[in-house]
């Protein structure tokens, strides 16, 4: 269309106009009130576009009647001294230009930046004394599918019209009903859910400022995570360890949201069996330590499980129970910490210090504080028992009772005693 406007107004400033008649050729200069015809293969009015000379009328196509270039009232046009024809092109042209511009202001509209929902705008959170049953229908009679404890979370689905949601939750997807349940509490949501950096390389620097240039303040290995408490600084999540509070980057980190889930009934009956059975290999493998201690005791040979370089020496296992796996854990504090080692006299990390330790009673646990959250069977703080494992944010500890814990600090510290709420507890776990 604006090219359109261009060859009509040039039209007229040139001063030669062609006059469409038979057999002749003429050329005339535009005068005020003169009107000029228009060429047979001139342009439709849907192309034509733009205001003309004051004065200067322009001749309808040869196609329209004077009837149809005239409003009735014996006025030329809606433009004084313009055809009709121009003057349905002029407005068809703004019409085109005004749809333009309201389809470019829903593009821009449709290209803003979409508000971003909540990742726990459609999030349940159980609120209950113990847990609520999950059915396969919308219905108490139904089948129930597994468990939802208290503080555990589901993405919600759909909701019914009898009020029940329709959720899904770990392998479990099921109906609970509304009322046991806090939807788009986004604080509560935080609050039951722990945020965490998982390590992706073979050792990370947790960095004293949130610059590689800064000092490191500990060393995490591959695998292990730590619990994030801060992401306002683009690039660096604040996290905690045991030595305290650091930066990772998140180029070597990975972030994810962990709640706990719903239990399916085999996942239940699965766990049940799984800790009934690791319980009876525990009492027997400690009884066999237990044993071989009194023969050697009764043979007069050294009972300990080596010297370290100042000849420290150690007792042998005990009984089969908690209290002497703290018992005999308690014997290395003040010995070093050393990152990656597993020895109990010359240096163990905190993962390495608990193995080492479970392993005198025959008990194989991984060397890993994330994966040492996964053994046993969970138990809570207030409830923990001499034995039990602590575990923190890429740290872990075993509980010796009286609200401490002995486990492998720093390497300033070394194996040293603790409170057990020093840092908060993610999870405790029970071997015995």
């Amino acid at each position: 269309m604006y090219k359109a406007v261009i060859r009509v107004t040039g039209c007229v400033l040139t001063g030669a106009l062609l006059i469409g008649n038979p057999g002749a050729t003429v050329y005339a200069a535009p005068v005020a009130g003169v009107t000029a015809a228009a060429p047979e293969a001139e342009e439709s009015p849907e192309e034509l576009s733009g205001a003309p000379v004051a004065g200067a009328t322009a001749a309808a196509p040869q196609t329209e009647s004077a009837a149809e270039a005239s409003d009735g009232s014996g006025n030329e046009g809606p433009l004084a001294g313009v055809s009709l024809s121009v003057s349905e092109a002029v407005a068809a042209s703004n019409e085109e230009a005004a749809e333009r511009a309201s389809g470019e202001a829903d593009q821009v509209s449709e290209n803003e930046t979409p508000v971003v929902e909540s990742e726990y705008a459609d999030i349940a959170i159980a609120q209950v004394d113990n847990y609520v049953r999950l059915r396969s229908e919308p219905s108490t009679e139904s089948e129930v599918l597994g468990k939802l404890y208290n503080n555990s979370a589901a993405t919600v689905l759909e909701t019914t019209d009898n009020g029940w949601y329709r959720i899904t939750s770990g392998s479990v997807t099921g109906y609970v009903k509304c009322e046991y349940v806090v939807t788009g509490d986004e604080e509560l949501a935080r609050k039951v859910s722990t945020r965490y950096a998982k390590v992706n390389t073979t050792t990370l620097f947790v960095r004293t400022e949130p610059t590689t240039e800064s000092g490191v303040l500990t060393m995490v290995p591959l695998e292990d995570d730590l619990v994030v408490l801060d992401e306002s600084i683009p690039g660096w999540p604040r996290v905690t360890t045991a030595e305290g509070e650091g930066y990772v980057s998140s180029d070597y980190v990975e972030l994810f949201t962990e709640f706990v889930q719903a239990e399916s009934k085999a996942e239940e009956e699965a766990r049940l069996a799984k800790e009934e059975a690791e319980r009876q290999a525990a009492a027997a493998a400690a009884e066999a330590a237990r044993k071989k201690a009194s023969s050697q005791k009764s043979s007069g040979k050294s009972s300990g499980s080596g010297a370290s370089d100042s000849g420290r020496s150690y007792s042998a296992p005990g009984s089969s129970n908690g209290q002497a796996v703290a018992n005999y854990a308690c014997q290395f504090v003040g010995n070093p910490y050393v990152y990656g080692g597993t020895s109990l006299t010359n240096g163990a990390d905190c993962s390495g210090f608990v193995m080492s330790v479970y392993g005198a009673f025959g008990i194989g646990l991984p060397h890993s504080s994330s994966a040492l959250r996964g053994v046993g069977y969970e138990v809570s703080l207030a409830s923990a028992q001499p034995g039990d494992i602590v575990c923190y944010s890429g740290h872990v500890g075993i509980y010796v009772g009286n609200g401490t814990i002995v486990h492998a600090s720093t390497p300033a510290s070394g194996i040293t005693y603790s409170s057990a709420t020093y840092r908060s507890p993610i999870c405790v776990r029970r071997i015995f």
